[in-house]
């Protein structure tokens, strides 16, 4: 992608609007307040020469004052400098963010939400939130202290080299040295190692969310060892990866570190050089300002250190962040048609996740009249959820077409298509929000008494009635949660609110327990009137009423009819329906 190529400013800057003229004025500033900073050591240094000057007769030394004080009020004029500095660069800062947000949200909106389930929304939100908070980052403090790092040996090397040129010869030894070590720890390799590392880091994050998230059902079937073994594996990779980096970073890390620090060291080598035949009051007071003034320059070599750091980070956020904008949406037709009816004709199609894998669907071909309702099942993998997303167009077919009333899906605009349809996802999903507004989702200008009949016509009022502020409640907050079987009946009510024509129930009992299962039944044959369903359900025993059983394996429907008609086929359905009666009278038995 041209962005990419790119320096990391340049890309910031596309985000920054007008804006981009305070992070240039913080630029200058703070290197207009790293030179000024230097200025009090001009004063020190002249405070230092007049007493080595004058002595013993100290009262001799009458500009010490004003020295000193012109000291204290250039520091104090170099920190405004910078305060200013930083207040430009923290409006650019967040400026850049916000606009990065809202681009990355923007186009997140209009992605297929098969990507969005594919993904996961923790990794999408990580690269929305992450990926701009380190630019913040970069922004707000890491360019001024890039400024300065540049300017501050600017200023050095002229006072260095000013006041005793030899010494500061001397003193720039050890720096160079410095220097060369820090590039070892630069580059491309340093590049592709901040990328495995935020990856390892990344799979260990995601392994202890779903490790802590799963602990209850780790607890209750005893298997806390098995299920730590993914947590523990993207531990060890993360410990071998740093383990590795550490020890290739060992030797020139001790080299920068110490030359830096060894600034000292060549001012006793020039103690010992200069001072052979005799100490002179001008090599006395020089070396006493070199003294106090070299441990800058340790300063600023770490500073340029981890500025070099700093932008290799946002260097990889940013990459992080193309790499979601460079996700296509899917196009939106030009010409929109309304489909007359709720019938749907799936006509030959084929799909892929992935282009060097097998068909996900391969060649199905199905008409559902207006109002049917037809049952997807068979074994896991076989395309049962793949097909049902395929016609709400959660993803677009490779070859083939899926009409909705006589009109392809994709010449329905996509907002027309959400009215059309209605999806009950087997993880039902509640916002950290009222229950009222949770339901509202469905359809954001219903009234509260709306919203009420939704809710007892979804079966929910039970629940309503033991939360203590009703529908008002906030769910997620004070310890108020409702369980999985209550969270799909209140998404049933958002269906009942939506009321579209075109119902798709994905494993809608997956997570009910016994007692929410017969009420979310009862709620879904509400919901089904004058509805075109599609259902699709591991248990059997709720889809021997549809009207059509369609039995998908491999991608493709090997059997299709009513529960009677495939019974007496007595194949694959037929296999599935009597080994789902002995784990029934399995169940019964073991309680009897």
């Amino acid at each position: 992608m041209k962005e990419k190529k790119k320096s990391v400013i340049a890309q910031l800057f596309e985000y920054a609007g007008n804006h981009k003229y305070f992070t240039i004025c913080s630029w200058i500033l703070a290197a207009i307040s790293a030179l000024v900073a230097l200025v009090p050591f001009y004063y020190i240094w002249c405070i230092i020469k007049e007493v080595v000057e004058v002595r013993p007769d100290f009262s001799k030394a009458t500009h010490i004052v004003s020295h000193g004080w012109s000291a204290v009020g250039m520091s104090l004029l170099a920190m405004f400098i910078y305060i200013a500095a930083l207040m430009c660069s923290h409006i650019a800062a967040f400026r850049v963010q916000a606009n990065m947000r809202t681009a990355m949200m923007e186009h997140v909106m209009k992605l297929p939400m098969g990507y969005i389930e594919s993904e996961g929304s923790g990794k999408i939100r990580k690269i929305v939130a992450e990926s701009s908070a380190a630019t913040e980052t970069f922004l707000a403090h890491s360019l001024p202290d890039k400024a300065v790092s540049y300017a501050t040996p600017v200023g050095l090397i002229a006072m260095l080299l000013i006041f005793d040129w030899k010494i500061g010869l001397i003193c720039f030894i050890p720096a160079v040295i410095a220097f060369f070590a820090m590039g070892g720890m630069m580059g491309e390799k340093m590049q592709n190692d901040m990328k495995e590392y935020q990856n390892a880091l990344d799979e260990m994050s995601a392994e202890a969310v779903e490790y802590v998230r799963g602990i209850p059902v780790v607890k209750t079937f005893g298997q806390s060892v098995f299920s730590f073994k993914r947590f523990k594996e993207a531990i060890d990779k993360y410990e071998k990866w740093t383990i590795t980096y550490t020890i290739g970073m060992r030797i020139p890390m001790i080299g920068f570190t110490t030359a830096a620090n060894g600034v000292f060291a060549a001012l006793v080598a020039c103690g010992l050089i200069f001072t052979r035949g005799g100490v002179s009051d001008t090599f006395l007071y020089n070396i006493l300002f070199y003294i106090i003034i070299t441990p800058i320059l340790t300063v600023t070599l770490m500073k340029v250190a981890y500025a070099g750091e700093s932008q290799m980070v946002v260097k990889d956020a940013l990459e992080r962040m193309y790499t979601l904008l460079e996700v296509k949406p899917l196009k939106e037709t030009v010409s929109p048609q309304i489909p007359k009816d709720s019938g749907i004709s799936i006509e030959d199609i084929t799909f892929t996740y992935d282009e060097k894998k097998a068909n996900a669907i391969d060649g199905i071909t199905l008409d559902i009249k207006p109002g049917e309702h037809v049952a997807f099942v068979g074994p896991s993998g076989g395309g049962k959820t793949t097909l049902a997303s395929l016609v709400a167009r959660f993803w677009d077919v490779k070859e083939g077409s899926i009409r909705i009333g006589g009109v392809n899906v994709k010449d329905i605009a996509s907002s027309e298509l959400m009215k059309q349809v209605s999806y009950v996802f087997q993880d039902s999903r509640l916002l950290k929000m009222s229950i009222l507004d949770n339901v509202r989702m469905g359809r954001p200008d219903a009234t509260e008494a709306e919203v009420i009949q939704a809710l007892k016509d979804a079966m929910c009022w039970d629940i309503i009635e033991k939360l203590p502020e009703g529908i008002n409640t906030m769910i997620g907050s004070k310890g108020t949660y409702v369980s999985g079987g209550e969270a799909q009946r209140i998404s049933i009510a958002r269906a009942f609110l939506k009321n579209a024509p075109i119902l798709i129930l994905d494993e809608a009992t997956a997570f009910a327990d016994p007692d929410n299962e017969i009420m979310v039944q009862q709620a879904f044959a509400n919901l089904s009137k004058d509805k075109t369903v599609i259902m699709i359900a591991h248990r059997l025993s709720t889809a021997v009423n549809a009207d059509k059983i369609c039995v998908l394996t491999d991608g493709k429907v090997a059997e299709s009819g009513k529960h009677e008609e495939l019974l007496a086929k007595n194949g694959i359905y037929g296999h599935m329906w009597n080994e789902y009666q002995k784990s029934v009278n399995w169940k019964v038995g073991k309680g009897a």
